[in-house]
């Protein structure tokens, strides 16, 4: 592809620019062998939760029918109260709907037709509600508490006058403050949204006829009540230190890479192409 424009000082440039096909090929991740302590998102529990729902909605105008409904589900909080089992969810509906409304200024309503625009309402339908986790697939790490401990030390003062001058006022020193104090800072467990489903009911509740002539039963509305069940798919995690073995480099290379396994031995240390066969590899290459 070439193009060609002419620069302020009319001078002609041209770009040409070409787009060809690359070749390439698979190879095998150089990977640490043994026993390696790692640190990874660990699956606490996989729940699917249902909440039920009902809420009006007014619109701005008159409404003639709705057209169509997108929904989208956002969740703002989803929190897992260690060291109990409780999850908190909370979030909202997010619902996009496009209706009909009258527009006389296009045209007034007949016994056959009626001239409308159409126009879209965005609204919020919060949700929010606790459940219990009544199984986990792997236990929490529970949180460590913060610990925090005073000491002081002992003095010995003179005593004043009315005391045996042998005696002493043994004591700790209210001049000083001694403390050891120790934080942990704990994996907070975490969500991820998985799928979410909505069943719905919405139906007019205070529909009325049109104030001029209108089509048979043609009637406008200004809220609808909606009837809604949601449910929710979701994945609790925390991140946990845990113990993966590593066994070989080249596994996979058992049963229709050996070539590709000589190669990788040759250049490489010979220790790290663990193979479960022998190689018959000339170690003077």
């Amino acid at each position: 592809m070439t193009e060609t424009f002419n620069h302020k000082d009319n001078v002609e440039c041209r770009v040409t620019s070409t787009v060809g096909e690359c070749d390439n090929h698979p190879f095998t991740p150089h990977v640490s062998i043994g026993k390696i302590f790692t640190k990874v998102p660990v699956v606490l529990a996989e729940l699917e939760l249902q909440l039920n729902l009902d809420t009006k909605i007014t619109f701005p105008e008159p409404v003639l029918e709705i057209k169509d409904v997108k929904k989208r589900v956002n969740l703002t909080q989803c929190r897992l109260l260690l060291p109990t089992k409780k999850l908190f969810i909370k979030g909202f509906v997010r619902k996009n709907i496009q209706y009909a409304s009258p527009a006389k200024a296009i045209a007034d309503s007949t016994t056959k037709s009626v001239a409308s625009d159409l126009h879209s309402l965005t609204v919020d339908i919060p949700f929010e509600c606790v459940t219990e986790i009544k199984k986990f697939l792997t236990m929490p790490v529970m949180p460590k508490l913060n610990k925090r401990d005073e000491f002081d030390f002992g003095v010995s003062k003179s005593l004043p006058q009315g005391f045996p001058e042998k005696d002493e006022l043994m004591t700790s020193d209210l001049s000083q403050f001694h403390q050891e104090s120790k934080q942990f800072y704990n994996e907070l467990p975490f969500c991820e949204l998985l799928f979410s489903r909505i069943i719905e009911w919405d139906e007019a509740v205070d529909r009325n006829p049109l104030p001029s002539t209108a089509p048979l039963n043609e009637r406008v509305f200004n809220t609808v009540e909606e009837k809604m069940v949601l449910d929710i798919g979701l994945k609790v995690l925390q991140n946990q230190q845990i113990r993966v073995t590593s066994t070989s480099n080249d596994d996979h290379c058992k049963d229709d890479c050996k070539d590709h396994c000589k190669d990788h031995c040759r250049h490489d240390d010979k220790h790290d192409c663990d193979l479960g066969y022998e190689l018959d590899i000339d170690t003077d290459d």
